[in-house]
């Protein structure tokens, strides 16, 4: 059964894995294949060190219009056309090369006999010399044009750190895919990129396609209606309390002699770092401070509720938990005008919405250190954020030392050149051949429990999760290079305890990102031991953290097709003692098998929306959670029905609206995936109406910016089974949880980036029903654009909000995050140009703009400036130091 294994583990014994910066592309060795060299230029290291120094690459998009030239298959057809010019600064003959490369979107073809183009593993490609090829001459540019699929709209999908490598020889990065920082912005920037500029070509995923890009006249027109007025942000708190009275707006209190605070019976521990908080806006603990109150409350309802009264001579918190005292005192911060310190006289009455709160950051696909995770958290504290789930686990990296199995962080925490992956996983997402890169890691057991204790501190429950029985094959590679070592050794039983792949499965199958290895197994015991071993390891963690593991996330993803032709399932099915009587089973049962196995040591599981609908409600324990990610313009609200009625703890995370890889305006600047939305920026987040998602429909447009449809009556099949249909009215959703997947976000600063200022609306969603919310429907409704359910006189009242908010975020809160160094994105102005003068705005009003005509120095903007074009502008964080990305006026 593990033939092929035990071959490679007796290969193993007798050779040597390079390590990072040591690999061969075969095993052949280096003399012998020198010695076979017969081309004009023999490769040697010197060489291969000076192409990858010279070589010029531009990745260059030619367009998304489909055509003839897309290749033909099922439906309509869908491709683009884009190109790799390669210039070479001298002649090079050599055909015995390779470039590897990350090719985010699937070639369909190549053009021409030069070169090809095949895919290795994921997005790892690989560029050869073909029949073709005549070899480079000093100055010429050789183009390689290629078709993928479905269609290029971002200049980030171009992944950096093409390297090029040699049979014996050390692989090199080419220098000119390199990434490069903008000193000004933060930001990383493409080099070898060829800039978008096509609205048509480059920016439209197909002629019904009515989004448009953002250019500066389009986000003027965004901001037009929002009025630049402090005075709305002076008694504003973020996010908005659930009651607010002004006892005297005329008498501010200053707080520059800071607070004397009486905890009373309260632990100071437990409000540490909210008053850490106000320390770092500046309001510091001192004894000659306004007098500050920590005191019961006995009518409290629920978790987190708090009030506040701020009078004339001292300031009182009442709550009835350590979460409600915090919030109270993040409450203080919130009203805290942070180049003042005042804070006018408030009584505050709060609670939340939902007692689930969450942030989710994956760190498998890109790892992030540990200060980013701790920054993060101090952020959700100050947001009144309460969970914070970790994504440690997926196909490109496993991020958790875990006691018992070294090879999870070994092998699975870094990404090489070593296509054995005895030392470490291919590389994917432009990482690179070596592994001493940051965009590898791993948390080791002190990282994760000192992040457990600060999160805690902070009334913040850690939720980690390992992705399976699909997207694991950081996992199943890792447990591979961990039997051969064992074979080798001869221990076969210990080889074989938490394997996870069966070596004579020959099932063919693609996963989402294009792998067809990276699901479990899911008819072998191994598996099931590596789980419980690992959520114990875990769980010793918490223990010792003094945190409880007591949720606990599966993913629940599986990858279509696979288990088909492994021989372990066909037995496993046809033996029948499990309760599955066919292959279309083996995903149901193993997350319900997990999940029991969670149950029994006192864990709740939690799962993706898609992976849960496929268990037996009846085979699941009562309690477990679902995270809805399903689209609301593709009827997303179907399936988050459908899942709260089962009783289980349904979390809104859907990707139009929730998701912070995407991009915040739809430009092909803009970092971040896009497959369902292209302008997820924070008056989107803002206007979300969590508690009637099919109403979304009367707001929203989708991807392309067309109306949609959300059809929330009872729904039959023709057996007249109920296929879909509105809440029941006792059931409502457990909260909402924002996401940030990490393919294209490969640095903390980027990181940020993507998830603030986003995460205080998420933080605005999660704690505050508006009133402008259109009231959920129990027997039914259809929602669409003119439906008439949100109705004019909320549409007012939710641009009243906005313009709240934003004037709250552009004059208080961007500067208290410039305070704690978080690299916010700074948003790119709106401005046009009208009979030679300038006008310009921002999302947020209260931050400064600057402009420049013709390449000049950069000049404070002033309403109807006169200018000659060409303009360009910008924006300027709170604190005045980092600027935004600068846009020309169109």
């Amino acid at each position: 059964m593990q033939i092929k294994l035990i071959v490679a583990a007796v290969a193993l014994a007798l050779t040597t894995s390079a390590c990072s910066k040591q690999v061969t592309e075969e095993s052949t060795s280096p003399q012998s294949k020198t010695s076979q060299l017969v081309n004009s230029n023999e490769l040697t290291q010197d060489l291969l060190n000076k192409i990858g120094q010279t070589l010029d690459i531009q990745y260059r998009l030619i367009t998304n219009i489909p055509g003839e030239h897309c290749d033909k298959g099922e439906g309509e057809p869908r491709c683009f056309v884009a190109a790799i010019d390669l210039t070479s600064q001298f002649d090079l003959n050599s055909k015995d090369w390779a470039i590897y490369y990350s090719q985010m979107r699937p070639i369909q073809s190549v053009v021409g006999d030069e070169f090809t183009i095949t895919q290795v593993q994921g997005d790892l490609h690989k560029i050869e010399p073909a029949a073709g090829f005549k070899g480079f001459k000093k100055g010429e540019t050789i183009t390689i044009e290629f078709r993928g699929e479905p269609w290029l709209l971002s200049e980030t999908d171009a992944m950096p750190n093409y390297y090029i490598v040699a049979q014996g020889l050390t692989p090199v990065v080419i220098a000119s895919t390199q990434l490069e920082v903008d000193p000004e912005t933060g930001m990383e920037v493409r080099p070898y990129v060829t800039a978008f500029t096509d609205s048509e070509a480059h920016y439209k995923r197909r002629e019904t396609d009515k989004l448009e890009w953002a250019k500066s006249h389009v986000l003027y027109q965004n901001n037009l209606d929002t009025p630049v007025d402090v005075a709305l942000a002076e008694n504003s708190i973020l996010p908005t309390p659930n009651k607010l009275i002004i006892k005297d707006s005329k008498q501010a209190l200053s707080l520059k002699p800071g607070l004397k605070v009486d905890f009373k019976d309260v632990d100071p521990a437990v409000v540490d770092a909210a008053l850490q908080r106000l320390a770092r806006i500046g309001v510091l603990q001192t004894e000659q401070g306004v007098k500050t109150e920590l005191l019961p409350l006995s009518s409290a309802q629920v978790a987190g509720e708090y009030r506040l009264d701020i009078s004339a001579d001292k300031i009182q918190v009442f709550a009835a938990d350590d979460a409600g005292f915090s919030y109270g005192l993040a409450s203080i911060a919130a009203l805290v005008n942070p180049k003042t310190l005042t804070v006018s006289e408030v009584a505050v009455e709060d609670a939340p919405r939902y007692d689930f709160r969450g942030m989710h950051v994956d760190v498998s696909r890109n790892f992030h250190s540990k200060q980013l995770i701790l920054d993060l958290l101090d952020q959700m504290a100050a947001y009144k954020l309460n969970k914070l789930h970790l994504h440690m686990a997926d196909d490109e990296g496993w991020r958790l030392e875990i006691n018992g199995l070294p090879e999870l962080t070994e092998v699975g925490s870094k990404r090489c050149h070593d296509l054995n992956e005895d030392t470490c996983l291919l590389p994917q997402l432009g990482s690179g051949p070596f592994s001493d890169t940051k965009v590898n890691g791993y948390y080791s057991k002190a990282d994760y429990i000192e992040i457990l204790k600060y999160a805690n501190d902070r009334q913040i429950q850690v939720i980690p999760s390992m992705d399976m029985p699909g997207h694991s094959r950081a996992a199943i590679k890792s447990m591979e290079a961990r039997y051969r070592k064992l074979m080798a050794q001869g221990d076969q039983e210990a080889a074989n305890e938490f394997l996870l792949s069966d070596n004579e499965d020959e099932t063919v199958y693609s996963s989402i990102q294009y792998y067809n290895d990276n699901t479990l197994n899911v008819c072998m015991e191994s598996t099931f031991n590596f789980i419980d071993k690992v959520i114990d390891e875990i769980a010793v963690m918490h223990k010792e953290a003094g945190v409880p593991l007591n949720l606990y996330h599966i993913g629940a993803d599986e990858t279509a097709g696979a288990w088909i032709e492994s021989p372990l399932c066909k037995a496993f099915v046809a033996n029948n003692d499990k309760g599955v009587t066919s292959m279309d089973e083996l995903g149901a049962y193993f997350i319900e098998r997990t999940a029991k196995l969670l149950a029994d040591k006192g864990i709740e599981a939690a799962g993706w929306s898609d992976g849960m609908s496929h268990t037996r409600p009846e085979n699941m324990p009562a309690k477990a959670q679902s995270n809805i990610w399903d689209v609301v313009a593709h009827g997303g609200h179907k399936r988050a029905h459908q899942q709260a009625n089962l009783g289980w703890h349904a979390v809104l995370s859907q990707p139009e609206v929730l998701y912070f890889d995407f991009p915040y305006e739809a430009d092909p600047k803009e970092h971040g995936y896009y497959w369902a939305s292209r302008n997820t920026n924070s008056q989107k987040i803002h206007s979300f109406m969590p508690g009637n998602l099919p109403a979304n429909a009367e707001q929203w447009t989708d991807i392309e910016n067309l109306p949609f449809e959300a059809d929330d009556t009872v729904q039959k099949d023709e057996s007249g089974k109920v296929i879909s249909g509105p809440l029941k009215e006792s059931i409502g959703f457990a909260g909402i949880q924002g996401q940030l997947w990490s393919e294209t976000i490969r640095s903390d600063d980027v990181a940020e980036y993507m998830m603030f200022p986003r995460i205080i609306m998420l933080a605005e969603r999660a704690w505050h029903k508006p009133s402008w919310e259109v009231p959920y429907q129990y027997k039914g409704a259809v929602y669409n654009q003119q439906s008439g359910f949100f109705t004019e006189e909320m549409r007012q009242v939710q641009r009243d909000d906005w313009y709240r908010v934003a004037n709250t975020v552009g004059s208080k809160e961007l500067l208290k995050l410039d305070k704690a160094d978080i690299a916010y994105r700074v948003p790119t102005p709106g401005a046009v140009i009208k009979d030679g003068k300038l006008f310009a705005n921002v999302i947020f009003p209260g931050l400064d703009i600057e402009y420049r005509t013709a390449g000049g120095d950069w000049l404070a903007y002033e309403a109807g400036a006169a200018v000659t074009e060409p303009v360009e502008v910008r924006v300027i964080a709170a604190d005045g130091k980092r600027k935004g990305r600068t846009l020309v006026v169109e």
